[in-house]
């Protein structure tokens, strides 16, 4: 193995660990965060927060915890991008759209395309 092979695995190594010394409750609420991606001579780390974390609104604060805290503790690391992958663009950034570029609609809203959404039916 090349000491760059050696020095990657140990920078993924410290990744991993920071994440779960951090941010137990990842795990403990039934998340999972890996690297899907890591540059060590750009010093950008890619991170997929899953499971449990997709639909979870606190998420995003997660993911700005995860940003500023990274960068502090591990010197190699100058960026750090982070998404649940519910669609979140990079970095967690909500922005109000989905990646379908539809807004949601809601029971009894009426939309412009003349079909109209009486929602559900009550069961009484």
């Amino acid at each position: 193995m090349s000491t760059e092979a050696a020095d990657t695995d140990d920078l993924r190594d410290r990744i991993t660990n920071f994440l779960r010394r951090n941010f137990p409750q990842i795990q403990m609420h039934g998340g999972d965060a890996a690297i899907s991606h890591l540059d060590r001579e750009n010093g950008e780390v890619h991170i997929q927060l899953g499971g449990a974390c997709s639909g979870c609104g606190i998420s995003p604060m997660t993911i700005q915890a995860i940003k500023s805290r990274m960068v502090k503790e591990i010197p190699e690391i100058e960026t750090v991008h982070a998404d649940t992958g519910m669609g979140a663009g990079a970095d967690g950034d909500l922005g109000g759209t989905s990646s379908d570029g539809m807004s949601p609609s809601f029971p009894g809203e009426t939309s412009d395309d003349g079909e109209e959404d009486e929602g559900p039916q009550a069961p009484f």
